[in-house]
């Protein structure tokens, strides 16, 4: 079991906790996360992209020129992919991008993710984000007291409105929920500042 210590939102240590090793622990599969990442990044892309072929260009009905005997190239008609205002040849037509990935897999990569973060140091377990009102301000004080700087992910147990929207002005800073996580957010993110239920969710969920 690895043991973590736990902070409140003034950066003092107030407890420690022990965690499953099979996802705070485990050996970083790259290969892996690197499948993930690339399989989100598919997912996110509207493949909404297109060009017009030549049978697509307005004009271009008639023969140019007769077939022979002008010393020029033959020609059929003025939308061909070599003229000036012509179709394009081979260009890009609206698709799906999106694929899945075995189930094994994403489960691999996020905890790839999370045990990377953890063995790094880049991981702070906090006893609970004692935000009381919507203030941008009071998650800032927190995060500073906790010494985090950079992209930050918190990751919360339960969605707190409050929580959500206090740190929604934040650069850098986003807010997810311990069943929602997944591995580009998670690789993305510099740091993770992970609730105490939530850490006992992602080993309910994923251990």
């Amino acid at each position: 079991m690895a043991k973590f210590d736990v902070l409140d939102i003034n950066g003092k240590v107030v407890d420690s906790v022990e965690l499953s090793d099979a996802v705070f622990a485990v050996t970083p599969n790259e290969k892996v996360m690197h499948m993930a990442v690339v399989n989100f990044l598919a997912n996110q892309r509207q493949g909404t992209q297109s060009t017009l072929t030549r049978a697509e260009v307005r004009g271009g009905g008639r023969k140019p020129w007769r077939q022979k005997g002008t010393g020029r190239a033959r020609q059929g008609s003025t939308r061909a992919p070599q003229w000036t205002h012509g179709g394009v040849a081979l260009g890009p037509k609206p698709r799906d991008y999106s694929y899945t990935l075995n189930k094994k897999v994403k489960r691999l990569a996020i905890v790839s993710a999370i045990s990377d973060k953890a063995m790094n140091g880049n991981m702070v377990i906090v006893n609970d984000f004692a935000v009381t009102d919507y203030s941008t301000k009071a998650v800032v004080k927190m995060l500073s007291n906790l010494k985090v700087e950079g992209k930050t992910l918190l990751v919360q147990a339960v969605a707190d409105t409050k929580v959500v929207k206090s740190a929604g002005n934040i650069p850098g800073v986003q807010t997810t929920v311990a069943t929602s996580m997944n591995a580009y957010d998670t690789i993305n993110a510099k740091n993770l500042v992970v609730s105490l239920d939530a850490a006992k969710k992602l080993e309910e969920v994923f251990a």
